[in-house]
């Protein structure tokens, strides 16, 4: 959970600080910064931080957000838990249950070859992460790097994302 952070404008700030000095470390040539926005956290993050790097942004959103032309692509979200007394036992229990979910971007939203960094709150089954790359993988956008703030790495996301750079600076087991 993020927001203690957006509380803090000093917390919130250093975040932002330390976003940009890894991104310009490890990205210094870079066209967009493209945020995930399903429940529009990565608005939050990745506005200000496009802001400082003096790059433009681009919204990933759930279907039918965007306006104009748009590419989609159908995800699986895999997260949930049993309620007491139900089929799957007595008391809270783990039981992931699969969703389906759909993410879009503006077709125009990047030429070929434009180079950006995705940008996002927390990772952690990475189903998310990996329906933004798939979409900018569709307008042939080169994807130098996945960010977030959290990562829950028992999740294993990060082994959804493939050979795509991942960076996370807090990371829970």
């Amino acid at each position: 959970d993020i927001s203690p952070l957006l509380k803090d404008p000093v917390a919130f700030r250093t975040l932002i600080d330390l976003l940009e000095e890894h991104v310009r470390a490890s990205c210094p040539k870079i066209d967009f910064i493209v945020g995930e926005c399903l429940d529009s956290r990565g608005f939050l993050i990745g506005t200000p931080l496009a802001q400082r790097l003096a790059v433009g942004f681009v919204p990933v959103r759930k279907k039918g957000k965007l306006p104009g032309a748009t590419e989609s692509v159908s995800y699986s979200l895999e997260y949930g838990k049993a309620r007491p007394g139900s089929s799957r036992g007595s008391g809270w229990g783990a039981a992931l249950c699969s969703l389906q979910a759909e993410l879009e971007i503006q077709s125009d939203a990047v030429e070929p070859g434009q180079k950006v960094v995705i940008v996002d709150d927390l990772l952690a089954t990475g189903g998310t992460m990996g329906a933004a790359c798939e979409l900018l993988k569709r307008l042939k956008a080169e994807i130098l790097e996945c960010l977030v703030v959290i990562e829950l790495k028992g999740l294993k996301g990060s082994e959804k994302l493939n050979s795509i750079p991942f960076y996370s600076l807090l990371q829970y087991d």
